[in-house]
């Protein structure tokens, strides 16, 4: 089972759709039991980073994400999603994430011509051969809506970079976890690719 995990921020269906466009289908659930049975998961998100882990931790969450990722099973965290697998961001004051991905999420501090959020599309240059990527070109364009980037500690962890202003990480690739800045399920055929990379895996 394919579980797309439901703590009521992000576009949840739009996430579906797209992984059932590529011929996998995927359960919505804010259920932990059926969140620690299945076989790969998805964490999407839009919002505010200190609500959504408040929500995290409401719905009792966090621990079974953080044994599924301990288990081994494939993981994929989109945009909010993502930077919820740090240690810490500092987006309106100081969070704890979930600790899983050693570093934290920072606010673009880029030149006055360029608008924060980073809204739009941009393209992705790969910093090392992923699954997540397998069949994409290199610096194919994808589709970013942030004010915040991830800074990992290990820069072995990135998988592709993305430039505005200087670069930051677009995504991320560490063994059975996968995450992406921006969201695949608004990139066309590039971003329908790399769903369907990951619900293969």
């Amino acid at each position: 089972m394919l579980a797309i995990i439901n703590y009521e921020m992000g576009n949840l269906r739009s996430v579906q759709k797209a992984l059932e466009k590529v011929g996998h289908d995927a359960v919505i659930t804010d259920d932990p039991a059926q969140i620690a049975a299945a076989d790969k998961l998805v964490l999407p998100g839009v919002g505010a980073y200190a609500d959504a882990i408040a929500a995290l931790r409401k719905k009792r969450l966090v621990e079974p994400i953080q044994q599924a990722i301990a288990d081994g099973r494939p993981f994929l965290g989109v945009c909010l999603g993502m930077q919820l697998l740090f240690d810490v961001s500092y987006e309106d004051g100081e969070h704890q994430g979930l600790g899983v991905v050693p570093g934290r999420v920072v606010k673009f501090d880029v030149p006055r011509e360029l608008k924060v959020p980073h809204m739009g599309w941009n393209q992705a240059a790969f910093a090392k051969p992923t699954r997540l990527f397998s069949g994409v070109q290199d610096n194919a364009y994808f589709y970013f809506v942030h004010s915040y980037y991830v800074v990992p500690e290990d820069e072995g962890v990135v998988a592709a970079r993305c430039d505005y202003g200087s670069p930051f990480c677009a995504a991320i690739e560490r063994d059975n976890l996968f995450a992406t800045q921006f969201h695949p399920e608004k990139s066309q055929a590039d971003g329908l690719r790399v769903l369907k990379n990951f619900a293969e895996l």
